[in-house]
């Protein structure tokens, strides 16, 4: 092999390496390699940078667009309310909540599909009786299943579209992958109502256990010629309690929310404590505190002044590793928390010590505009107001599924590319009224875009150097191999690579590797390139693997365990469909 060769392939070792070993971010490792790939010569500025060019990542960002109309109109909560109805049984609620997630993944974003579903399945399963862990699962696996039956369904599909447009001049139509991608959706739902729900923990969503997260309330008043006033709150040793903490200050009928230690009591001041039942047996202990109306308390959450908000840390979250206390949340955020959940149990100890880590569901009490504020931001992968004061205009939601058709019409019927349909229904959006632009350039998801098309800096390299043909040649040394078998190694290695990085860095750097054995042995590259579609979706192992399973960690209370019980037997089940009936479909001989 050449020296370029040898670099690539240490580069894209280094990369699987540092995504699958380290909490660096994706877009930082990946674009470090581009980096590292154009200084030392093995790509030109043209080769490292065509994935910023490439017409499926452009479809991508403006997609994002179109799937943020839908969110802000709330048509996926108004298709879900005429579909979900009531269920008598567990299976029945399974069944309506995995067909119309299904349907919808194929039509528009799967992340934003999940996260407009999680707080509506929470509520409706509270409704019905059904834990929520036993519905929010499937409800990631659907859409996962679902995003696989049209080409706009999942960013991956519209990643190896474009790879296969600018290397091959090769357009798939919109429902070509329905061959395969219906069945797989059929075949997975059905192993989840009628298997999975036997594999899924019996534990409550965060809302079931609201009151005991919450605990009580305790009202204390600053007294009118005690020690306390004209104290800070730090001086008066009330930001190291034991059993509670200050969430908030009423000040003359003015709510203050999330306290500095700086700030100056006030006679009269009434001070707002949440904790154990024993704060209130501490704050008697403290000179200058009388009680407020003599009030201890089951915490209530009406006050129209705030809300309750249910928040899950991602990867960009800027305190991951560092506690509560350190991180200053209630300074950042203008929002105190009450609790955190991680791997489906709440964490004991001291909520100031506790260490922030991804996929950790909080509950905040926030002003009302929280949601509004942190929807499109980085640093949490879901927002979710548990007394919501802003619904979407419903309205608006008949106009932005008419959009969401016409697009579809347009790119199905080939009158337009998909990204030309794509351009136009974002526009349309946005003319339509059902999304403003200040909130469509925010919905772009700028991190995701980076990451794939800083991968195509790989994928080239793999390709231009020949470390792709050295891989496969490793491959197929062992022995012949059949076309039927090596699409089956394809498929693994990708399904494989999908559960330690992203989905879209596996499918960029499969395709080239996937394109060599074709090559290889003289087949039609179609059969490999639609395998490799379907394996970096099909993620179901772990919850790191794609951002809907991650999403649904912290709201279902679930371990790293459910995962594997119910993922791997679906990953073999998915695996086995798919390999059967992608040379049915696209014969090898072409």
């Amino acid at each position: 092999m050449e020296w370029q060769a040898v670099f690539t392939l240490i580069t894209l070792a280094g990369v699987l390496g540092t995504l699958a070993l380290t909490r660096l971010s994706a877009d930082l490792v990946l674009m470090a390699a581009l980096a590292l790939l154009l200084v030392s010569g093995v790509l030109g500025p043209v080769e490292a940078l065509s994935g910023f060019a490439n017409p499926g990542v452009i479809t991508i960002a403006t997609l994002y667009v179109v799937a943020a109309g839908l969110k802000e109109t709330g048509a996926v909560q108004w298709i879900a309310r005429l579909l979900l109805g009531h269920p008598k049984t567990q299976r029945g609620a399974q069944l309506r909540m995995i067909a119309p997630t299904g349907v919808l993944s194929g039509f528009m974003n799967n992340t934003a599909v999940v996260a407009m579903f999680i707080p509506a399945i929470q509520d409706w399963a509270q409704r019905l009786g059904v834990p929520a862990s036993k519905l929010l699962l499937p409800l990631s696996y659907a859409a996962i299943l679902g995003g696989t039956c049209t080409l706009i369904g999942t960013s991956t599909n519209l990643v190896v579209d474009g790879m296969l447009q600018s290397r091959l001049g090769i357009n798939l139509g919109v429902f070509e992958l329905a061959w395969v991608g219906v069945p797989l959706l059929v075949v997975g739902g059905a192993f989840l109502v009628f298997i999975g729900h036997r594999l899924l923990p019996d534990r409550g969503g965060l809302s079931e256990e609201l009151d005991q997260v919450r605990e009580y309330g305790v009202e204390v008043q600053v007294e009118e010629r005690g020690p306390l006033a004209g104290k800070t709150i730090a001086e008066a040793g009330l930001r190291a309690l034991t059993y509670g903490y200050l969430t908030e200050i009423d000040r003359e009928g003015r709510l203050i929310t999330a306290v500095e230690p700086d700030r100056t009591l006030q006679a009269g001041d009434k001070l707002y404590f949440v904790g154990a039942p024993e704060c209130a047996s501490e704050l008697r202990r403290i000179q200058g505190l009388k009680p407020a109306n003599g009030s201890v308390h089951k915490l209530e959450v009406e006050n129209h002044q705030r809300c309750l908000v249910e928040v899950v840390l991602g990867p960009e979250f800027p305190a991951l590793n560092k506690t509560i206390r350190d991180s200053r949340f209630r300074t950042r955020f203008n929002a105190v928390i009450f609790s955190v959940s991680r791997e489906g149990k709440r964490v004991p100890g001291k909520l100031g010590d506790i260490t922030f880590r991804m996929g950790d569901t909080l509950l905040l009490e926030a002003s009302h505009q929280f949601v509004e504020q942190y929807r499109f931001r980085r640093d949490f992968l879901l927002v979710s107001a548990l007394n919501d004061s802003t619904p979407p205009d419903f309205r608006k939601a008949p106009r932005a599924l008419g959009i969401l058709a016409l697009m579809v019409v347009l790119s199905a019927s080939g009158l337009l590319s998909i990204l030309e349909s794509a351009f136009l229904a974002a526009g349309a959006m946005i003319a339509a009224g059902c999304i403003t632009a200040s909130r469509a350039r925010r919905s772009v998801d700028l991190p995701v875009l980076v990451v794939i098309a800083s991968s195509f800096a790989l994928g080239n390299a793999m390709t231009e150097t020949g470390a792709a043909q050295w891989v496969v040649g490793g491959l197929l040394g062992f022995g012949p191999l059949t076309p039927w078998m090596a699409l089956a190694m394809v498929y693994v290695l990708t399904a494989l690579f999908t559960e330690v990085i992203t989905n879209n860095a596996a499918a960029v750097l499969m395709f080239p590797i996937a394109l060599a054995v074709s090559e290889y042995l003289g087949v039609s590259f179609l059969p490999f390139a639609v395998a490799v579609m379907f394996a970096a979706s099909a993620s179901f192992i772990t919850p790191l693997g794609y951002q809907t399973n991650l999403m649904v960690y912290g709201p279902g209370r679930y371990q790293f365990m459910d995962y594997v019980r119910i993922g791997a037997p679906l990953s073999v089940l998915v695996a086995c469909v798919a390999i059967a009936l992608i040379p049915l479909v696209w014969a090898f001989e072409g």
